[in-house]
Order: C-alpha cells, then sequence, then structure tokens
C-alpha cells in the first residue's frame, strides 16, 4: 500500500462506519414506531396519521427555512411532471402510513412485521410485472416459498393476511416511484411535495374525526400534545438519516440492514406487547425469512444487487 492510498482508505472506512451508523439508527427509529404510535392513545390512527401528515409538511417548511433551499423547492414545483409523480407517491404512502397506524394500534404488529419482511419479495415481483426484468432462478424459488409462506399464513389467519399484503405492496410501489425519480428530488424536498398534495386529505379527515367522535389533540395532557406535534419530526428524521447512510454505503450493504426495521417490529410484537404467535404463524415467518435468505445471497452471489432493494419503512 502506497503512502497516498492509505488516507484514502481511512477516509473509506470511517465513510463506511459513518453510512452505518445512520443507516442502523434510521431503521432502528422504524422499528420502534408501534410503541410510539401506542402512546399516542387515546388518538385514533385517522387522526394521528392527519397530524403527521400536517405536521411532516410543516417540519419540512422548517428544513427548508434553515437550510434556504427554497429555490430547491420551487424548481420542483415548475416540473409538472414531477409534481404529479410525487403526487401519486404520495398516495401509496398514505394507503402504508394509514395501515400500518391502524396495525400498530389495534394489536397486529407482527403483522405489520410480516408485511416488511415481505417487501423486498414486492419489489422483485414488480421489477417482472412493471419494469419487464428478468429473473434469476433463486429469485424465482424466493418467490415460490413467499407465495406458500402467504398460504400457510392465511390458513392460519382464516383470511388473507392483508395488512401485511396492503402494506407490502404500497410501499413496493412508493419504492418503485421513489427510485425512479430519485436523482431528480432529494429526501426533504420529496417528502415536502408528497405531504403538500396529502395536507387537504389530512384536513379533511380531522374534520370527520372531529364530527364523529372529536378530536383529541390538545384535549389529554402536555405530554400527549407534543406527542402528536412530534409526528413530523418521527417522519422526517428517519428518511434524512436513510438518506445520508444511502450517500454512503453500497446499495447491498443498505439492502442487508433494512431487514433491522422488521425485526424490531416483530420483537416488539411477539415480546413486549405479547401479541400471539401459534405454531402455523411460525411456519409462515420462518418460509418468509427462508425466501429472504435465499434472495440475499442470489443478490450478493450476482454481484448486480437490485437498486430497489433498500425500503424506506413507514
Amino acid at each position: 500500500m502506497t503512502d497516498a492510498a492509505a488516507p484514502a482508505q481511512t477516509a473509506a472506512r470511517s465513510t463506511h462506519r459513518t453510512g452505518l451508523g445512520f443507516g442502523g439508527l434510521a431503521y432502528a427509529l422504524w422499528g420502534m414506531l408501534p410503541l410510539y404510535f401506542l402512546l399516542l392513545a387515546p388518538s385514533g390512527a385517522f387522526e394521528i396519521v392527519a397530524w403527521r401528515v400536517l405536521f411532516s409538511l410543516v417540519f419540512c417548511a422548517l428544513i427548508i427555512t434553515l437550510t434556504r433551499t427554497w429555490t430547491v423547492l420551487g424548481r420542483a414545483f415548475r416540473q409538472p411532471r414531477l409534481v404529479w409523480t410525487m403526487g401519486l407517491a404520495g398516495a401509496f404512502i398514505f394507503v402504508n402510513w394509514q395501515t400500518y397506524v391502524i396495525a400498530a394500534t389495534t394489536g397486529h404488529v407482527v403483522e405489520a412485521a410480516l408485511g416488511y419482511f415481505i417487501n423486498p419479495i414486492v419489489t422483485v415481483l414488480l421489477g417482472v410485472f412493471v419494469l419487464r426484468e428478468h429473473l434469476r432462478r433463486l429469485q424465482w424459488v424466493a418467490i415460490g416459498i413467499s407465495f406458500l409462506a402467504v398460504v400457510v399464513l392465511a390458513v392460519g389467519y382464516g383470511t388473507l393476511p392483508w395488512i401485511s399484503l396492503v402494506l407490502a405492496f404500497s410501499f413496493g410501489f412508493y419504492g418503485l416511484i421513489k427510485k425512479r425519480v430519485g436523482p431528480n428530488v432529494d429526501a426533504v424536498t420529496g417528502l415536502t411535495l408528497e405531504t403538500a398534495w396529502l395536507a387537504p386529505v389530512a384536513v379533511v379527515q380531522l374534520l370527520v374525526v372531529a364530527s364523529v367522535s372529536g378530536l383529541t389533540f390538545g384535549t389529554v395532557s402536555g405530554w400527549h400534545t407534543m406527542g402528536l406535534l412530534a409526528a413530523g419530526v418521527i417522519t422526517a428524521v428517519p428518511l434524512l438519516l436513510f438518506a445520508a447512510a444511502a450517500r454512503r454505503l453500497p446499495l447491498t450493504v443498505l439492502g442487508l440492514i433494512q431487514f433491522v426495521a422488521p425485526v424490531i417490529q416483530f420483537l416488539v410484537g411477539v415480546f413486549v406487547l405479547n401479541e400471539a404467535m401459534p405454531l402455523e404463524r411460525w411456519i409462515g415467518f420462518g418460509l418468509v425469512w427462508v425466501a429472504l435468505i435465499i434472495l440475499t445471497v442470489d443478490m450478493i452471489a450476482s454481484g448486480r444487487p437490485s437498486r430497489r432493494s433498500a425500503i424506506e419503512p413507514a
């Protein structure tokens, strides 16, 4: 090793460690979200998501103001195709957020975790049907095992695991859109556009909640109000950490650490919230984990990691 190469390698290792720190923290925060939403009781899922949208928009505006990047947002607004595309992304993430918060507040955290375990399989399927990609043999094996897992879980539940499937597919389409427009929009600008589209929906949702059961914001306690206000920070900070990690890590590494979030969600659901795990559910999860191991081995062995492999959970 030459004297000139040593500082470069040291800098590369430092960048890698920093990226791992940012990525691990982002996914750890996403994994702990169910506990955060449970702390917001007695707020219901529809009120929580509405405030999450509105306060995320406010937080993004504050970041843009502090970083003096309103011109960047202005340039984005002058691209109609980008604006409409982010509106579509916002629709998918709204479905994802709403489903996830409903799951977290109604005792279905384990089923929500399953959705994010399934998500990499869904992104592979989207690559076939949307991007016309060709799958390798091991990828087909992983998809087949995942399909068997869904069948086993459906038999165990007595119905399809709808929460898992809605989360996996809504986030799969959201991730596909975000990856397609990724080079054209940064994390803060993208989230600002998405939440700007969703803000009217959130206002209508709050009006409906107010007329049906009444709003809890500002009526329970100071801590509860602060918790709802912090929903914007809780949404935006992991996204910014993820963006920082993505700039520093190879996609292969980012794709591997994405499983931190659903693992934490699974552990929270089983060991903290004591959700039931009958035998058929263990078998179903086991099959999904086998499929993910096969998919990961294939990804590493091929040397061509999927550009959609890294996820940003709810």
